[in-house]
C-alpha cells in the first residue's frame, strides 16, 4: 500500500478547518429542556453553556424549594441530552473525515 504523507497532511488540515468552523457554530446551536409540564425551562447552547432559565411564577409562589430544585435538575438533564444528540447530528460531516467514527467520548460523552 502506497500512502502519500502530503495527502494525509492535506486531509488533516481540511479536517482542522472544518472543526474550527464547527466550534464557531456551537453558540448558535440551542436546545430547550423542560420539566413539570413546562413549569421550568432551560436553554443550553452547543458549548453546554446555560443561556436562559425560565420558571413559572406559580412554582416560585408555592415555596416548595425541593420541588423547584428537582424541576431545574430535570430540565437541565433533558437539555443536556438534547444538545448531545444535536451535536452528534451536526458532526456527521466531520466524522466522515475521520473514517466515519468520532473519537471516543466525543462530543461530551
Amino acid at each position: 500500500m502506497n500512502i502519500n504523507p502530503f495527502d494525509i497532511l492535506k486531509n488533516a488540515q481540511k479536517l482542522q478547518e472544518q472543526m474550527g468552523s464547527f466550534q464557531e457554530k456551537l453558540v448558535d446551536i440551542v436546545v430547550t429542556g423542560t420539566a413539570g409540564g413546562g413549569m421550568v425551562a432551560i436553554d443550553l447552547n452547543g458549548r453546554m453553556e446555560m443561556v436562559d432559565v425560565r420558571v413559572a411564577p406559580e412554582v416560585a409562589k408555592d415555596g416548595d424549594v425541593q420541588m423547584l430544585q428537582d424541576l431545574i435538575i430535570a430540565a437541565f438533564t433533558q437539555a443536556s441530552d438534547k444538545i448531545k444528540e444535536a451535536l452528534k447530528n451536526e458532526m456527521g460531516g466531520l466524522a466522515a473525515g475521520l473514517g466515519g467514527k468520532m473519537p471516543e467520548g466525543f462530543p461530551l460523552a
